[in-house]
């Protein structure tokens, strides 16, 4: 069985988490074109590597970042948002 960190409830199997997708930076909204957008929206990096993400416990509705190796399908570490130092 695979487990997940939460940050605030621990280890947990990872079938209490849902992913959310990878986080990226929003254009400005009263500034942004088009074609920013659709990129924004439509296309992501599935490159493997070192990937940030949002996923949730969802038994709690903790919503977290992940840092994760996607090459190694490997949870490096989790935290709240806002807490990345």
């Amino acid at each position: 069985m695979k487990i997940m960190t939460c940050p605030v409830n621990g280890a947990r199997p990872v079938s209490e988490f849902a992913y959310w997708g990878e986080l990226r930076a929003m254009p400005d909204p009263g500034t942004a074109t088009d074609d920013q957008w659709a990129d924004y929206v439509f296309c992501r990096n599935g490159a493997p590597g070192m990937k940030k993400e949002w996923w949730c416990h969802t038994p709690s509705n903790t919503w977290f970042i992940a840092e994760r190796d996607t090459a190694l399908d490997r949870v490096v570490r989790t935290y709240l948002n806002g807490e990345e130092a």
